[in-house]
């Protein structure tokens, strides 16, 4: 998604690189300087074969005083071997190289120099060659036309690890490596508080039920959370503010101990609007930030799991809340994330969307779309179809 950012912090940081049997120390610490925290050195190496062109990004990158320009490049090859010389903090790399075309530099680099970050710059829209060219690792991805306006922002939202497509592109949907990345680290290592997939299966649980008035909503996530709470596992609540306190109330008048649910970090309930904020751009989700958000609450809330095999529940209405708000490709989106982590992690998820059979069939293409990204779909019902629980 194209976004802009905000300042880069300046971190203290000293870096030791050994090339060969020479030791190179290269500070890039921040010091004080009348009064004022100065920017520390990033090292860019850029790679592109056209001249004229290549010295226009140059010149584009001088503008920033604290982009060292170490080397300028037009093959492929050569790229992978300066890179692995020279270790840079940043790449600005076009895809159509000789010798080796810049995707193919790229999966090289990644694995020579795993520290430095890659912006694309290339010619090529096409929206495949993008998400191939973002799963090799890269953060950025600047269409040439667009290079004028866009690629010191780009540079910027690489430096802060986040993802950035020219515009014109941010309507897709591109599955950056992080995302798998983050979400090994958090469902599959051994180390996770959520199993290992080495030593089980992962079941992919991700409902949506579709309520015909907020009595009937109350109603069916206090249904699911009971249920993981006896289970003895943790549960995550994304509501809107009238939503958590009739839940709370509600809990409370079935004999849920509620009060020790949370002492014990058992019952985490958040606010949707505060919720969407963390992970929200240009009215987009930022995959990367939203991988961070969803990661840690999952995790956390794993460890206050009770029993062998633990697991989480998480009930929201995140896309529910940007649907209602007109935002429906944001909406999607976001239930597409959340089936990511779905699919690698042992969470049981629910979504809950307050919509009338009026509703559903005056908007029934992304009705479709919603119930696309889910294991099972729930009709609409009212707080009779449920009984009393």
């Amino acid at each position: 998604m194209n976004h802009t950012r905000a300042q880069r912090p300046e971190l203290a940081e000293h870096g030791i690189l050994k090339y060969g049997q020479q030791l190179i120390s290269q500070s890039r610490v921040s010091t004080l300087k009348e009064g004022c925290l100065e920017k520390s050195s990033v090292q860019v190496l850029v790679v592109e074969d056209y001249e004229p062109f290549r010295r226009f990004i140059c010149s584009t990158l001088r503008k920033k005083p604290e982009l060292q320009i170490v080397g300028e490049i037009s093959d492929g090859l050569e790229a992978v071997h300066k890179a692995e010389e020279l270790q840079p903090d940043l790449i600005v790399l076009d895809i159509g190289l000789p010798t080796l075309n810049g995707i193919e530099a790229a999966r090289r680099i990644r694995k020579l120099s795993p520290q430095s970050k890659i912006v694309f710059i290339s010619q090529e829209s096409s929206a495949d060659v993008v998400q191939e060219a973002l799963a090799l690792g890269a953060l950025g991805y600047v269409v040439k036309a667009h290079a004028g306006s866009e690629l010191l922002a780009a540079v910027e939202a690489v430096l802060e690890d986040t993802q950035f497509v020219s515009r014109g592109l941010s309507g897709h949907y591109f599955t950056p490596a992080s995302d798998s990345k983050a979400l090994d680290h958090l469902c599959r290592t051994e180390s996770s508080p959520l199993l290992s997939l080495e030593h089980a299966e992962i079941t992919r649980s991700h409902e949506v039920e579709f309520y015909s008035d907020d009595a009937a909503f109350v109603v069916g996530f206090t249904r699911f959370i009971e249920a993981a709470l006896e289970a003895g596992n943790a549960v995550i609540v994304v509501a809107t503010e009238s939503h958590r306190k009739s839940l709370l109330q509600r809990l409370q008048e079935h004999g849920v101990d509620i009060a020790a649910a949370i002492e014990q970090r058992r019952y985490v309930s958040l606010d949707v609007a505060d919720t969407l904020s963390t992970f929200m751009v240009n009215d987009l989700p930022d995959p990367a930030r939203f991988m961070k958000v969803a990661g840690n609450l999952v995790a956390t809330a794993a460890k206050a799991s009770k029993g062998e095999r633990p697991r989480v529940a998480a009930c929201g209405e995140c896309a529910p809340t940007l649907w209602a708000q007109g935002n429906t490709d944001a909406a999607v989106e976001v239930e597409h994330l959340w089936d990511e982590i779905a699919t690698n992690c042992n969470v049981d998820i629910l979504c809950g969307y307050v919509l009338n059979s009026f509703q559903r069939e005056q908007k029934s293409h992304i009705y479709e779309r919603i119930c696309a990204e889910h294991t099972a779909v729930h009709t609409p019902r009212t707080g009779d179809d449920f009984g009393r629980i």
